[in-house]
């Protein structure tokens, strides 16, 4: 679960990330703060995984306020300001939404968000959305079977279903925490624990065959006794 609150000075943004969030069961909202001085408060006696932060604000701007944090958590700017983008990236914030910004467009930070804190262990966080056409599916991380590259989209492989997005396999890649996924060839990303078999070059997973890069073949030997 991602704790998050939401610091904006203006309503309309605050209903609207939380529209968007209750679309994500792994997102929990903790506060809203209307100024940087409410959002100090609040951090002063809670911990949360991620801020929503506004950069135009009264007396103290977003920015000003992050200076203030000696840890800050992960940083989304919501912003009607494309031209504040590079002192954002300097300051370390995770991502840039320009307001307004769609749907697809929030998972994506999201989505990124989620891959940062698994990686420093700091969430139980155990899927990711991608999107299929108009569709946006939240798949189950122990659902995926493998990721195969298929030109400018990914096959995403699941237990029962598969997948097609419109995102390299770098970025899938980014995704997915190394503890339980193994990248084995430059087209195919597998779960390691839905292996069945490994003979030679070829990996088993249910009836399907992945074959192993001579690139990658010490990852898998690095899983071999």
């Amino acid at each position: 679960m991602i704790k998050y609150i939401i610091v904006d000075d203006e309503t309309a943004s605050h209903n609207n990330i939380k529209d968007y969030a209750s679309n994500i069961p792994s997102l929990s909202h903790q506060e809203s703060c209307f100024n940087a001085f409410e959002a100090i408060e609040y951090l002063n006696n809670n911990t949360i995984d991620l801020i929503f932060l506004d950069i135009n604000m009264p007396k103290l701007s977003g920015f000003d306020f992050l200076k203030t944090l000696s840890t800050p958590p992960r940083i989304i700017v919501t912003t009607a300001y494309k031209e504040f983008a590079l002192e954002g990236y300097e300051l370390n914030i995770d991502d840039y939404l320009l307001k307004p910004f769609s749907f697809q467009r929030f998972i994506a930070a999201i989505n990124k968000v989620s891959g940062l804190l698994r990686k420093s262990g700091n969430t139980d966080d155990s899927s990711i959305f991608l999107k299929d056409n108009k569709k946006h599916y939240q798949v189950k991380l122990n659902d995926i079977l493998y990721t195969e590259a298929y030109g400018n989209y990914v096959k995403i492989h699941l237990n029962d279903k598969m997948i097609l997005t419109h995102q390299t396999l770098s970025s899938i890649e980014e995704l997915l925490p190394k503890k339980q996924f193994i990248k084995v060839h430059k087209f195919f990303i597998i779960a390691k624990n839905k292996i069945v078999l490994i003979e030679g070059n070829l990996i088993h997973i249910n009836e399907h065959k992945i074959p192993v890069g001579k690139m990658y073949r010490q990852n898998i030997n690095e899983l071999l006794p």
